[in-house]
């Protein structure tokens, strides 16, 4: 069986895209993990099936690279709403379902904005700030974040007790005079990725909690490129959450299972 896939990503934080309305394939986690290996398959940080739900435009799921369906991406969602605007499904605007609930996207050349779900701080640790953006997020502010070793530390939190069985996604944040510097270890990858969105987002949620009205929106720098996080704040509640940056297609092709 030949199935057609097409390669997006978002700041780096890259996707194979698979439109399953005729198919219908359930794909079995040694399948995904292969084909998101770098070595051994077409390489990517996860996999996305794009589908039908009534009553809106199209229906996201989202598959890390270990495998496993996982929660929210960020990233993902925008770059699911290019490969729908690619495929003539929607033009400027989108309304889709997602592991998380119903989504927003917009299109404003040349950028995809997504509306994420309305969150607030669960808990404030001396270390850090869990946050559910969609994802679970532990978010970590720090300084020197450039020569961080985000692999050994991230690892350590991604498995710490406070958050099993789950684990949780670690973002290492510092401020910077124009926003934001991110990195994040992403949990289902095990490793760094070059953008995350739903933790670019929970580290702007969390840069207003600790400095509320610094900034009326939040430019946000990763190593794969640059996003931006607006969003309004009452009594700890964050709405009007929306996550802006490029979806861009890289390559098709097909792959035979």
């Amino acid at each position: 069986m030949k199935i057609q896939f097409f390669k997006y990503q978002g700041t780096g934080n890259d996707f194979i895209i698979i439109d399953n309305r005729l198919i219908h394939w359930e794909p079995a986690k040694d399948e995904v993990s292969r084909l998101c290996d770098r070595h051994y398959g077409i390489g990517a940080d996860g996999l996305m099936l794009l589908g039908e739900r009534d009553g809106f435009d199209f229906a996201m799921r989202y598959f890390n690279s270990d495998g496993n369906e996982s929660t929210m991406c960020g990233n993902g969602g925008r770059c699911m709403t290019a490969f729908a605007r690619f495929l003539g499904m929607i033009d400027t605007m989108a309304r889709f379902w997602a592991v998380d609930g119903i989504h927003e996207a917009e299109f404003t050349d040349p950028l995809y904005r997504l509306k994420m779900k309305d969150t607030r701080i669960e808990i404030a640790f001396e270390d850090g700030y869990l946050v559910n953006t969609g994802s679970p997020h532990f978010v970590v502010f720090t300084t020197n974040v450039d020569s961080l070793d985000v692999f050994s530390a991230g690892r350590l939190l991604r498995y710490d007790d406070r958050f099993t069985p789950e684990g949780v996604n670690v973002d290492f944040v510092e401020f910077r005079e124009d926003g934001l510097f991110v990195r994040t270890y992403e949990r289902g990858v095990e490793n760094e990725t070059l953008s995350c969105g739903t933790g670019v987002t929970a580290s702007a949620i969390v840069a207003d909690y600790l400095i509320p009205g610094r900034q009326e929106f939040y430019p946000v720098r990763t190593l794969g490129g640059d996003l931006r996080v607006s969003f309004r704040q009452t009594n700890g509640t964050f709405s009007g959450i929306w996550l802006e940056g490029p979806a861009l297609l890289v390559f098709q092709g097909e792959f035979l299972l």
